[in-house]
C-alpha cells in the first residue's frame, strides 16, 4: 500500500484522546484514522513509567499490524513517560507526542499566574519540570494534579453538571481566581471541560490546550514526507478499545460527536 493511503494511529490511556482525534479529523478530513483507547488500563497518571511504556509498545504494535504511516500519542502522560523510547524503537514512522501547552501560555509574558492542570505523573516528570524551568522566573506557575477529571470522562459523567462543577471548584478552592491569568489543560481529557471552566472561572482567564499545535505539527510532518492524503479521498475513523465493555466504544462515539 502507498504510504499516503495508510491510516494515522491515535491513542490515549482512555477516551481523552478523542478530543485530539476531533481536531485531527477536522483539519485533515481526507485521512483515515485508527483510534485506540486503553480504558482497561486507565488511568496512566498513577502508573510507573515502565508500565506505561510497556502498554504504549503493545498499542503501537497493534497499529503496525493495521498499517499506519504515523502515530499520535494523544496523551500528555504517555508522552512524558515513553515518547523517547518509542521514537528510538520505531524510528521508521513519525511519532507525534504532546506536552502541556505551557509555552503557548507563558511565551513573552511577565508576572502572569499560570495554572497547569494535568495528571500527577505528567507534573512529576522531568520533561515537564524542564519546560516549567524556562518560564517560572518571569511567571508564577502553579501545578494542579487533577486525577478525578480523568475518571469523570471515563465514567460518562461529563453531563452531570453538579459532579463536574463541584470537582472543579474543589480544585480551585484555595486559589484566588481573580489573580489567575491563564489555565493550561495539560491532559487531553480536560479539553472536554472547557465550557465548564469558562463558566466557573473569570472570563478574562485564557484557557489553553495543545490539541491544535499537535495537529499542525503532524500535518507539517506528513507534508514533508509527501504522505498527506489527496483531497479527493474520503476519510474514515475506526475506534478500538482495550476494554471488553462495549460502553467505551459507545462513549467514544458520543464524545467524538459531542
Amino acid at each position: 500500500m502507498n504510504n499516503k493511503d495508510k491510516a494515522i494511529g491515535v491513542f490515549d490511556s482512555g477516551l481523552g484522546g478523542i478530543s485530539v482525534l476531533k481536531e485531527l479529523a477536522k483539519s485533515m478530513p481526507n485521512e483515515k484514522f485508527i483510534y485506540f483507547g486503553d480504558s482497561a488500563n486507565a488511568p496512566y497518571g498513577i502508573k510507573t513509567k515502565e508500565e506505561i511504556t510497556e502498554r504504549c509498545i503493545e498499542i503501537i504494535e497493534f497499529f503496525l499490524k493495521k498499517g499506519v504511516k504515523a502515530v499520535v500519542i494523544a496523551c500528555n502522560t504517555a508522552t512524558s513517560a515513553a515518547a523517547n523510547v518509542l521514537r528510538e524503537k520505531y524510528n521508521h514512522i513519525p511519532i507525534i507526542g504532546m506536552e502541556p501547552a505551557l509555552k503557548v501560555a507563558a511565551e513573552g509574558q511577565k508576572d502572569d499566574t499560570i495554572v497547569v492542570m494535568a495528571t500527577p505523573l505528567t507534573l512529576k516528570e522531568q520533561k515537564f519540570n524542564d519546560l516549567m524551568s524556562r518560564y517560572n522566573d518571569d511567571n508564577t506557575i502553579i501545578k494542579m494534579p487533577c486525577p478525578e477529571l480523568v475518571n469523570i470522562v471515563e465514567n460518562d459523567l461529563l453531563d452531570d453538571e453538579v459532579v463536574v462543577e463541584n470537582q472543579i471548584k474543589e480544585y480551585y478552592k484555595n486559589l484566588d481566581i481573580e489573580a489567575i491569568d491563564s489555565v493550561v489543560l495539560g491532559c487531553t481529557h480536560f479539553v472536554f471541560y472547557k465550557e465548564y471552566m469558562e463558566k466557573i472561572l473569570n472570563n478574562s482567564i485564557s484557557i489553553v490546550d495543545g490539541n491544535l499545535g499537535t495537529t499542525n505539527h503532524l500535518k507539517e510532518v506528513l507534508k514533508e514526507r509527501n504522505e498527506l492524503q489527496s483531497e479527493y479521498k474520503e476519510g474514515s475513523i475506526d475506534i478500538y478499545n482495550s476494554s471488553t465493555d462495549e460502553r467505551f466504544i459507545k462513549l467514544s462515539n458520543k464524545l467524538l460527536n459531542k
